[in-house]
C-alpha cells in the first residue's frame, strides 16, 4: 500500500501555521463577538442626561410627558431589542409615560405584544406609545380607564387577555403621588385615591390575572426608594410603596412554587409626569435629583433593561427581589 510522505520542513511549516492560527483566532473571535455597546465606548453617567436646575413648570394631574421640559427619554430612539421576549404577552398599567412607557417600548422591541392601561386624560401620550409598539412590529392594545374600582380592573385584565391571546407578563406600575407638607393637609378623599390606585388596584389586577398565568410567567411591581427612605412630604405615597415592596416579597413566596416569579423595581428620583403634576414642590422640582451622587434625576429609559431582565427567562432565579435604580442615593 502506498503511503503519503511529508518532509520534515513541510511538517514543521504546517505545525507553525497551526500555532499561528491558534494565536490569531481568539483575537478574531473577540473582535467578532464585541457588542455594539462596547463599540460605543464609555459614557459618563453624570453627564448622560439633563441635570438641574430645571425650568419652573406645572401641569394638572396626571400630567403629560410630551409637555415636560425637557421631555423624558423612554428609550424611543435608543432602546434596541435582541428577541429576549419573543412571543410574550404583557399588560402594563401606567404604560403611557414614565417607567411604564419605557417598559412597553422595550418589551415590544424584545418581541412581546403589549397592552397598556392609562387614564383617559393621558390619551395623547398613550397614542405615541401605541405607535411605537406597532412600529416594532408587535401588537398594541390600548385600554384607557381608572383602576380605582375592582370592576374596571377585572375588565382590564379580561380585555388584555382576549386581545393579546393570553398573558404572561404583568407590570403593576401605575401610581398616584402628591406632595403635602403635613398629614393635616391630606384630605381623606386624597388619601383614599392614593391607596386605591397604588395598593388596591395591584391587588385586584393581580387577582384577576393569576388564573391566566402559567409557569414561567412574571409579575413586576414598580415600588420606590420611598418604601425604605420616605420623604416627609410624601407621607401617604411612601406608605403605599412600602406596601408594594411587601406585596412583592410575600407573593413571591406564594407563587414561586407555581413557577411564577414576582419582583419589583425601586426607582429613585426619575423625571416623569408624576413630578410636574403635584408629586414634587416647585422648589424641589427645580433641583430634582441634584442631591444624588450622579447629581441629576434618572430617565425612564435607564430602567427599561431592568424590567426586561425581570421578565426574561434568563432571570429565572430572581424571585422576591427589589431592584433599585436611584443614582447612588437610595435603597435598596
Amino acid at each position: 500500500m502506498k503511503m503519503n510522505k511529508i518532509s520534515r520542513r513541510e511538517a514543521i511549516g504546517g505545525l507553525g501555521a497551526g500555532i499561528a492560527a491558534l494565536t490569531v483566532s481568539p483575537a478574531i473571535a473577540a473582535d467578532q463577538l464585541a457588542s455594539p455597546a462596547a463599540a460605543e465606548g464609555l459614557i459618563d453617567p453624570k453627564t448622560k442626561y439633563p441635570a438641574p436646575p430645571f425650568k419652573d413648570q406645572k401641569q394638572p394631574w396626571p400630567g403629560l410627558a410630551s409637555k415636560m421640559d425637557p421631555v423624558p427619554d423612554h428609550g424611543e430612539k435608543t432602546y434596541k431589542g435582541s428577541g429576549r421576549l419573543n412571543g410574550r404577552k404583557a399588560l402594563i398599567t401606567g404604560g403611557d409615560s414614565g417607567m411604564g412607557r419605557a417598559a412597553a417600548i422595550a418589551y415590544a422591541r424584545e418581541g412581546a405584544d403589549v397592552a397598556i392601561n392609562y387614564l383617559p386624560a393621558e390619551e395623547p401620550d398613550a397614542r405615541e406609545v401605541v405607535a411605537l409598539i406597532r412600529a416594532a412590529g408587535r401588537k398594541a392594545v390600548a385600554i384607557p380607564g381608572d383602576i380605582r374600582t375592582e370592576e374596571f380592573c377585572k375588565k382590564l385584565v379580561d380585555q388584555a387577555v382576549r386581545e393579546l391571546g393570553g398573558l404572561d407578563i404583568l407590570v403593576n406600575n401605575a401610581a398616584r403621588q402628591q406632595t403635602h407638607p403635613s398629614i393635616l393637609d391630606i384630605p381623606a378623599e386624597q388619601f383614599d385615591w392614593t391607596m386605591k390606585t397604588n395598593i388596591y388596584a395591584p391587588f385586584w389586577i393581580t387577582k384577576a390575572a393569576l388564573p391566566h398565568l402559567k409557569p414561567g410567567a412574571a409579575i413586576i411591581a414598580t415600588t420606590s426608594v420611598q418604601a425604605t427612605d420616605p420623604s416627609a412630604d410624601l407621607f401617604d405615597y411612601a406608605q403605599t410603596k412600602a406596601a408594594n415592596t411587601a406585596f412583592v416579597r410575600s407573593l413571591a413566596k406564594q407563587l414561586g412554587p407555581k413557577g411564577i416569579r414576582v419582583n419589583g423595581v425601586a426607582p429613585g428620583p426619575i423625571w416623569t409626569p408624576l413630578q410636574v403634576s403635584g408629586g414634587a414642590t416647585p422648589e424641589k422640582l427645580k433641583q430634582f435629583g441634584g442631591d444624588t451622587p450622579l447629581a441629576r434625576p434618572g430617565q425612564p429609559a435607564e430602567l427599561a433593561s431592568i424590567y426586561v431582565q425581570l421578565a426574561a427567562n434568563d432571570a429565572s432565579y430572581a424571585n422576591g427581589q427589589i431592584y433599585g435604580a436611584a443614582g447612588g442615593g437610595g435603597q435598596p
